[in-house]
């Protein structure tokens, strides 16, 4: 057994969406004291699955750390999948998903590509053919181009 495999089913024991705990009752659960870098290191607490071999017992057990105070020396541990009473697990992942080869593929955009349309106006008496900057062309000279 691994030095942190008990955190496992206490987390999947838990009947609450949200399990709040302290550092120490995290060591309590696993019988051993956590490293100093769980006492010094925010990330030590993220939730990506190459962090610790801890980090990976608390995601196969379905939950995620959130609200990690440093300071007071404790986290939550919230479940990632909440289901209602009756409803189903979600699937297994089975694999890549098969190619939709009849499926017409929309263009892919940014998702802040038009987030500013309509919070300015240019005056209509602007005219955007004339150079911004005319002193330029007193120090650089015209453009060749025209």
């Amino acid at each position: 057994m691994a030095k942190y495999d008990a955190l496992g089913p206490f987390l999947k024991g838990q009947s609450t969406g949200e399990v709040p705990v302290t550092f120490s009752e995290v060591e309590n659960v696993i019988g051993e004291k956590l490293p100093r870098s769980a006492y010094v290191h925010r990330p030590w607490w993220s939730n990506n699955p190459s962090n610790s071999a801890m980090t990976r017992v608390w995601l196969d057990a379905g939950f995620r750390t959130e609200r990690v105070d440093m300071a007071g020396q404790k986290l939550v541990f919230r479940r990632i999948h909440e289901r209602s009473f009756g409803e189903a697990a979600p699937p297994a992942y089975a694999g890549p998903t098969p190619p939709r080869d009849n499926v017409e593929k929309e263009p892919r955009r940014h998702p802040l590509f038009g987030r500013l349309k309509g919070t300015f106006t240019i005056d209509p008496a602007w005219d955007l053919t004339q150079p911004a900057m005319p002193e330029w062309d007193e120090k650089y000279g015209p453009d060749p181009k025209k």
